[in-house]
């Protein structure tokens, strides 16, 4: 996982993507988000792939970084 980060921004286009169901040209989350239709190979889990991966970049979810450091209510003020 760390090669999609290089220099402190997530390389959304690297050919070193893990393959993944979730994120893949195939695949439609559910409603609940607890399984993937995939149009090749049914039902599936999200981190499940297969050979007829292909990466689609509009379906991948960025997490957004989180900060660590304990932080007070002063250091917000003006």
């Amino acid at each position: 996982m760390a090669s999609f980060f290089r220099s402190g921004k997530p390389q959304l286009f690297s050919r070193e993507i893990e393959p993944s169901c979730s994120y893949c040209e195939y695949g439609t989350k559910t409603q609940d988000g607890g399984a993937i239709l995939c149009t090749r190979c049914g039902v599936v889990a999200p981190d499940y792939s297969c050979r007829k991966f292909r990466y689609d970049p509009i379906s991948r979810e960025v997490r957004p970084r989180v900060l660590t450091g304990h932080y007070q209510k002063e250091d917000f003020e003006l």
